[in-house]
């Protein structure tokens, strides 16, 4: 798995020029899921995620708090496009885990940050759907998180490059 952190002074997600989620200050997360994630993936990220400490102390220290230390909100969006390789100049999402399974594992991240920390405060967009995310990035502040790699998937997936084994590659 993998995310893209933006500490924000506010995000909302649309779908039609209608309002799906909004957060005031905290984070939005861009979480993509690749087709070898588990739950050990999930765990991971939303572990990482609560304990990331972006926001500055009452002295005005920076990277000190976390958005839970905080009492911030999270708007999470899932972004499938994470998992891309480039053809040439077109995108491939071949990597990206797809449809029900996706979802299933996407709606468990987000149950799994709202049993760790504060189910209120996790917001979310519309999976699957068109979005237009509105994102005021405080900072800016960006950073990328990524489950690591269990070595039997960094083997399977190491050893072959679009469909051609890569002998350069092999554990």
């Amino acid at each position: 798995m993998k995310a893209i952190v933006q500490r924000v002074t506010s995000a909302k997600v649309t779908v039609n020029d209608k309002l799906i989620s909004s957060i005031g200050r905290g984070l939005c997360v861009l979480v993509g899921i690749t087709h070898s994630d588990t739950e050990k993936d999930v765990e991971y990220l939303s572990r990482k995620l609560l304990s990331l400490r972006l926001f500055e102390d009452t002295s005005g220290k920076r990277w000190q708090k976390s958005v839970q230390d905080e009492k911030l909100e999270i708007l999470c969006v899932s972004q499938f496009t994470l998992y891309h390789r480039l053809k040439g100049n077109k995108p491939d999402f071949h990597m990206a885990m797809q449809g029900d399974k996706a979802q299933q594992l996407y709606q468990t991240f987000l149950e799994r940050l709202g049993k760790s920390y504060d189910a209120t405060k996790i917001k979310d967009g519309k999976f699957g759907a068109y979005m237009q995310v509105h994102i005021q990035n405080d900072g800016p502040v960006t950073i990328e998180l990524e489950s690591p790699i269990a070595p039997e998937k960094k083997s399977k997936e190491a050893t072959t490059t679009n469909g051609v084994e890569d002998e350069s590659n092999k554990v």
